[in-house]
């Protein structure tokens, strides 16, 4: 049951959600949401239409995997650690265990207005079992605990994604964005602070200096890994 700004378009479990919602992005418009079915694995995806240019509608990321994060802390046991890998790696007691990532129109520029956003989302909730498993195969069910299924993380991710999205409006981003750095994953050495610059870029400051990790290049190697089969599944 999604608010009224969504509409939900189900797939069989071997599809892809990312995949589908950008083959029809053009044509279903904002708030269509896609949902391949799968009892191990939440894989949604769902269109928006920017009013800003590319450069600033890529922001829209932040929000959207705030979102994601959010739905994990909404049907977990509090007392496990969420944190961010950046840009789009969710962990849970340190096991990565979902991810986010967005995609645009090909050749779109980032002065023009694009037609459309693609922010795709995937929580793995069940662990895998037998001789396939793995350290990096635990699901939410091992990590973290979970309380409903993957349609209640479905149902809970667009609640949230409306309500971020809302206030990243409100505030041009800076609470969204706020709540994200929050969530970073610390350094091995422990000394770094993180910003997030005008572009989504990640600002690292140590004690050796700056930092910049360039967002677009970082969005464009989620993809790249989710082409090899990176992704959690």
């Amino acid at each position: 049951m999604l608010p009224p700004p969504f509409t939900l378009i189900t797939l069989r479990e071997a599809r892809d959600a990312f995949a589908h919602a950008r083959a029809i992005a053009s044509e279903a418009g904002a708030g269509t949401l896609v949902w391949a079915r799968r009892f191990d694995l939440v894989d949604c995806a769902v269109v928006l239409e920017p009013a800003e240019p590319l450069a600033l509608a890529r922001l829209a990321f932040y929000p959207a995997i705030n979102a994601l994060a959010d739905a994990v802390a909404a049907h977990c046991a509090p007392e496990h650690p969420l944190t961010f890998d950046w840009p789009g790696g969710i962990r849970l007691d340190g096991a990565l265990v979902g991810d986010g990532q967005l995609a645009w129109p090909a050749g779109a520029r980032d002065a023009a207005v694009p037609d459309w956003l693609v922010f795709g989302a995937r929580l793995r909730i069940a662990t895998l079992d037998g001789p396939e498993a793995t350290s990096g195969s635990l699901g939410i069910d091992m990590v973290g605990g979970l309380e409903g299924d993957a349609e209640s993380l479905v149902e809970s991710f667009a609640r949230h994604l409306m309500a971020n999205l809302h206030g990243f409006s409100d505030d041009h981003g800076a609470s969204q964005i706020l709540h994200y750095v929050e969530r970073l994953a610390p350094s091995d050495s422990g000394d770094s602070s993180f910003a997030i610059d005008v572009n989504g870029d990640l600002l690292v400051t140590t004690g050796r200096g700056r930092r910049r990790r360039l967002f677009v290049e970082a969005l464009a190697r989620l993809s790249e890994r989710d082409a090899e089969g990176r992704r959690p599944s």
